[in-house]
């Protein structure tokens, strides 16, 4: 059962990890210990994405009442664009959820995405993990409106809702640089917006062209239409095999070995090696092309720090 303690620990648990007191494993342990939910409790993990400006905190907060509705208790880890003790616009937005404040059924937890340049924070894998230790049925992540580079949500999110809008510009145009494989639902917000029909009709050919069974439905969060149809085609496809756990498992692979490939090439272009290639550019004895040669083949040997 949650409540107000589930809040008070699940905080101490996440604050701890983000600022690195303690790695997830130990926060994870004490959680279990406080009893908060059995090791075996798993949430369904809702993914909400999309470009700026899409009302995507105001569709947030009408899925929290339509779960809370069904009798659920509901995380929301929302990933802010800067640090959590700002009051910009994106924080803003966000008071909208705070009339489920005096809810206990209800956590709302705002973390900065800081460095992270894929709409989510460094720690909201481990926020996840610990808002389900901590027993909430069902955690929503929203991340940060950054377009394109969003997919990291497919790491941590079961089903993904892709929220866009109507006078976007290239908002189609950018769904369409990745958030196409990984979208599970669409949903055209502001749908009493004019164009909403056009991008409907434009997102729905995309899904065709993708071979893929994606809903496009449309919304207008703030008085609440087309909501009761988006729940249910959540509820609908929330535990089925959508194989979104293969996609978080490529992402995943490719996620890793690309922070490997980075890190390797730091260190060679760190190391004396790299410096004294980089020496020979600086003299004009080579040029840019021969340098960059240069250093790629040295990352195919052996890698020697300095």
């Amino acid at each position: 059962m949650i409540t107000h303690r589930t809040h008070r620990d699940l905080a101490r648990a996440i604050s701890s990890v983000e600022n690195r007191i303690v790695d997830v494993s130990a926060a994870l342990a004490r959680l279990r210990e406080q009893g908060h939910a059995p090791a075996e409790h798993r949430a369904d993990v809702l993914g909400i994405t999309g470009p700026p400006g899409a009302g995507k905190s105001t569709l947030v907060d009408r899925i929290i009442e339509g779960l809370r509705a069904e009798g659920e208790s509901v995380a929301v880890i929302a990933v802010d664009p800067s640090s959590p003790f700002t009051h910009g616009a994106v924080l803003g937005d966000r008071v909208r959820m705070q009339r489920h404040a005096g809810d206990a059924q209800v956590y709302i937890r705002s973390m900065a995405s800081r460095e992270a340049g894929g709409g989510l924070a460094p720690a909201t894998r481990d926020a996840v993990r610990l808002a389900e230790a901590a027993g909430f049925d069902a955690i929503v992540v929203e991340t940060v409106g950054v377009g394109q580079v969003e997919l990291e949500v497919v790491a941590v999110a079961d089903l993904i809702v892709v929220v866009t809008v109507p006078a976007l510009g290239d908002s189609v145009q950018t769904i369409k640089a990745g958030l196409t494989e990984i979208a599970d639902i669409f949903v055209v917000n502001m749908a009493d917006r004019p164009g909403a029909n056009r991008t409907t009709v434009d997102l729905k050919h995309m899904v065709r062209e993708g071979h893929r069974d994606i809903p496009v439905l449309q919304t207008i969060a703030q008085d609440g239409t087309g909501v009761s149809e988006l729940l249910e085609t959540i509820a609908a496809r929330r535990g089925a095999d959508q194989g979104n756990a293969v996609r978080a498992a490529r992402f995943e692979v490719v996620r890793r070995a690309r922070d490997r490939a980075v890190a390797r090439a730091l260190t060679i272009l760190d190391s004396p090696d790299g410096a004294a290639v980089f020496e020979r550019l600086r003299a004009r004895e080579i040029d840019r092309n021969d340098a960059v040669d240069t250093l790629l083949t040295m990352l195919e040997g052996p890698v020697h720090a300095h």
